[in-house]
């Protein structure tokens, strides 16, 4: 008893030192690709071959200038912004109302119900690209943000359904059957009551489906011919293969482009902990 007691205090000492010497070299992994694509970007091609890692000697801004002074690049980034907030909107709202039924009122094949929508989550999203294609195709919505946002807005159903009713089913009845004494309606309930104080889980979600969206390559790539319509994702691809043989150019693109979804996340990282932290503990 008294080794173990003495043993103890060592491995308390230990944990701490092993998880952050994890989470240190996973970082320096994450770190090292972006660090090398920043600096790439202020070199030109010589440097590159010359001097991979070191620091640009001398430094070239004129490749993220000349990025920054594309039009192309900015609509790009206005096609992604639109599509992924037109996203999240069709998806949490739809969502929002799916969970609500499924945690809030019991009916026959409930249970069966969200089993068939949380399957959705085994569905591979490469699967459907041929039969997705062609109903887009049927439906006339080619060429078309529509023909992006509505199988994002789908295929993003089953997550957002999951956490919604996870967070929907932890309040109290209590303040239910207050509500509908005081006169309100199970629609008045959801909107006035059950919805303000889901906004940590509808932040959650909300993060997610845009990060989704912004993200997305493979559905924009197939949808849009039009390069008017050309997502930031896209457009990075089709960049590096005009500029196939101007590398630091091509990295500095690249991190332009990943400018935008960093910057959400920093600002949105709070609110995407809190919101899972929070229907954590209350489930």
């Amino acid at each position: 008893m008294s080794l173990h007691a003495r043993d103890k205090p060592a491995i308390q000492v230990i944990r701490p030192i092993a998880l952050h010497t994890v989470v240190i070299v996973i970082g320096i992994f994450i770190l090292l690709p972006i660090l090398y694509g920043v600096l790439g970007g202020f070199k030109n091609n010589q440097q590159l071959s010359t001097n991979p890692i070191g620091l640009p000697s001398p430094w070239v801004p004129s490749n993220y200038t000349d990025v920054l002074g594309s039009g192309d690049f900015w609509l790009q980034v206005w096609n992604s912004s639109f599509i992924a907030l037109a996203t999240a909107f069709i998806t949490v709202g739809v969502s929002a109302l799916a969970a609500f039924v499924f945690a809030r009122f019991a009916f026959r094949g409930r249970e069966f119900l969200f089993t068939v929508f949380a399957a959705g989550l085994m569905f591979p999203f490469a699967v459907a690209i041929l039969p997705l294609f062609i109903l887009l195709r049927f439906f006339g919505i080619l060429n078309n943000p529509l023909g992006v946002i509505l199988p994002q807005a789908a295929f993003g159903l089953s997550l957002t359904i999951i956490i919604l009713r996870q967070f929907f089913r932890s309040i109290p009845g209590e303040i239910e059957e207050a509500a509908i004494l005081d006169g309100c309606t199970p629609f008045g309930f959801f909107w006035r009551i059950l919805l303000p104080m889901a906004k940590p889980a509808l932040a959650t979600v909300s993060v997610l489906a845009i990060v989704g969206s912004w993200n997305n390559f493979f559905l924009p790539l197939v949808v849009f011919n039009d390069p008017g319509l050309w997502t930031l994702p896209v457009g990075v691809q089709q960049f590096q293969g005009q500029y196939s043989t101007d590398t630091a150019k091509v990295l500095a693109y690249v991190v332009l482009a990943m400018v935008p979804a960093l910057a959400f996340y920093a600002v949105a990282e709070r609110q995407l902990i809190g919101g899972l932290t929070t229907g954590s503990v209350k489930g």
